[in-house]
């Protein structure tokens, strides 16, 4: 079995290629909650990041794969960031740009291959995700995923003028 490979979908590292895709997804406004970006990226700070995208993620610390389906379709990201190979944990984050390829089992198929390979792979303990407790969606997926609400950061994102809780899930590699 290969570790990033699923039934539907699988993951890969980032392309030169991926450019449009990336560009289009880092300046979509409905995404940058979550990702708590505030002004949108040129093509020109997206092709040095797509250049850098090569390096280890002991160097950098973080991991992007793209979420593809088997028609080379790109579907959305997975990342880890704030890796910690000291105390073998990461944060988790996900995103798939179209709405029409929310519901369908992509983002847990994705999710799932990218938590075995964090624990089969990069030998991790523990996974955790930082999920607005207003996204039902993306606590619902984590969940399901077996990620356990550890804990509540009150009023920890300002959107739309509003203070808003933001849930902490981890998972465990028992």
């Amino acid at each position: 079995m290969l570790t990033l490979k699923g039934d539907a979908v699988f993951l890969r590292a980032l392309e030169p290629t991926d450019l449009d895709f990336l560009y289009k997804l880092e300046n979509d406004e409905s995404v940058w909650e979550i990702s708590e970006t505030q002004t949108p990226y040129s093509r020109y700070v997206l092709k040095q990041y797509l250049d850098n995208s090569h390096k280890d993620i002991y160097e950098v610390k973080q991991l992007r794969l793209v979420i593809s389906d088997f028609e080379n379709n790109l579907i959305g990201f997975v990342d880890l960031f704030d890796f910690n190979p000291k105390n073998n944990r990461a944060g988790v984050g996900i995103v798939v740009l179209e709405k029409e390829n929310r519901k369908k089992g992509i983002g847990t198929e994705a999710l799932r291959l990218l938590i075995d390979y964090s624990f089969r792979n990069l030998n991790l303990r523990q996974l955790y995700a930082n999920i607005g407790a207003k996204n039902e969606a993306s606590i619902k997926l984590f969940s399901n995923l077996g990620f356990k609400k550890v804990g509540v950061k009150k009023d920890w994102n300002y959107i739309n003028s509003n203070y808003e809780d933001e849930i902490l899930f981890q998972k465990l590699n028992k």
